[in-house]
Parts: C-alpha cells; sequence; structure tokens
C-alpha cells in the first residue's frame, strides 16, 4: 500500500509567509497556483523547457515546475505579482507594455520575472555562451540578451520586442526592488 507524506510549508512568497500543507511531491509551481492563488506564473509544458513558470529564489530565476516546494522554507521567492501592482508597475513590465513585448500574453510574466533574474546576473558580472570576453563586465548587447533568455520561449514571436524592453529597462531595474507583501 502506498501512503501519501503531507507536509506544513512555509514559503515566503512575494514578502508574506504563508503556510500550505502540502503533498512532499507538490512542485513549487503547483503550490503558488493551486494552493495559494497566486496564477501570475503559467504552467507550459510542466517540463523546464518554455520558462512560463519562471520565479526568483533568493534573486536568482528558477523553472518553479522542476523543484518542489518543501525545498524552499526560508527562501524568498518572488512572482510576477510581488514585481509590481497596478498603478506602480515595475520598470521591466513598463517596458514590455511600452515595446509590445507580451502579444498573446502567456509567456509574459515569466519573461518578466526571467529578465529581472537576468539582469541581476549580468549585474553581478556572470558570462553567457554568447560573452566574448568571459573576464570582461558583460553588456546587454541583442545576442547577449538573446542568449539569456532563450530558456523562454514565446510561441507569438515577440522576441525584438522583448529585447528591445529588457534593454532599455535594465537601467531602471538594476536600482528597482520588488514590492514586499502584494495582494493575490
Amino acid at each position: 500500500m502506498v501512503t501519501r507524506s503531507a507536509a506544513l510549508v512555509r514559503l515566503n512568497v512575494n514578502g508574506e509567509v504563508r503556510e500550505v500543507e502540502l503533498d512532499i511531491r507538490t512542485s513549487l509551481l503547483d503550490a503558488l497556483r493551486e494552493h495559494i492563488g497566486l496564477t501570475g506564473s503559467k504552467k507550459g509544458c510542466d517540463h523546464g523547457q518554455c520558462g512560463a513558470c519562471t520565479v526568483l529564489v533568493n534573486g536568482r530565476r528558477i523553472n518553479s515546475c522542476l523543484t518542489l516546494a518543501v525545498m524552499h522554507e526560508g527562501d524568498e521567492i518572488t512572482t510576477i505579482e510581488g514585481l509590481g501592482r497596478p498603478g506602480k508597475l515595475h520598470p521591466m513590465q513598463e517596458a514590455f507594455l511600452e515595446h509590445d513585448g507580451y502579444q498573446c500574453g502567456y509567456c509574459t510574466p515569466g519573461q518578466i520575472v526571467s529578465a529581472v533574474g537576468m539582469i541581476g546576473e549580468v549585474a553581478e558580472g556572470w558570462p553567457s555562451h554568447a560573452s566574448a570576453d568571459l573576464s570582461a563586465t558583460p553588456t546587454l548587447s541583442e545576442a547577449e540578451v538573446s542568449e539569456r533568455m532563450s530558456g523562454n520561449l514565446c510561441r507569438c514571436s515577440a522576441y525584438p520586442n522583448i529585447v528591445n524592453a529588457i534593454r532599455e529597462a535594465a537601467p531602471a531595474v538594476q536600482t528597482a526592488k520588488p514590492d514586499a507583501k502584494v495582494a493575490a
């Protein structure tokens, strides 16, 4: 006989601690969407191939469909809902609107969250496969942004607009802080 194990998990999501009882096999994505009610992160492929479920964990972007919620007690999790809100959008959200980087909108939350995380990586000097000089500070050229965002797919092919939005918003994103305790 197979028994399911449940656990009470405390997740710090968008600056608010949430306690949820979960099957220990529950992905972070399913915990966010089905148990906490934050549906901004999308379930696209559920295999880590599309990036629609991208969230930030301790400032680093991850595919939330590939990790278990129980692994993230004590971590700071930021979803698209935690970056901004109506009337006070995050600079990356504003840039996506200005550059029409959203088309159908399904991939947009993952694209925006990934872009914010990617800019943090650039600010810390992380090179990518597109970086010509591994010891130099990376610049956000079109090729660099495209390479760094290659894990986030857009079936509508809004890539040129997405790249332009990211490049424009980068300076403002480096100084922006996510809104704490954004209501679900």
